[in-house]
């Protein structure tokens, strides 16, 4: 290896939002995330529906009651 190309390669803290702490190394002292497999979804089984602005019934409200109707061209009748 050629020296002084390659970057510093430290040990590192990975920090999650949740709380959980994963010590490995980088070339950054310390990382700090929003979700990680503690936490995620898919790695916990749990599966959650958040409606926060009430968007469904909102939408539903808006557009529920609508049908859309097709519209038929009258024929136009050739004059003989």
């Amino acid at each position: 290896m050629k020296s002084e190309i390659h970057p510093k390669y430290v040990e590192t803290t990975i920090s999650c939002a949740c709380g959980t702490v994963y010590h490995t190394r980088s070339t950054v002292s310390s990382i700090s995330v929003g979700i990680c497999a503690a936490c995620h979804p898919f790695f916990t089984g749990e599966q959650k529906f958040i409606d926060t602005a009430g968007r469904l019934d909102k939408f539903a409200k808006r557009f529920g009651g609508m049908s859309t109707v097709r519209r038929v061209k009258p024929k136009l009748v050739a004059s003989s």
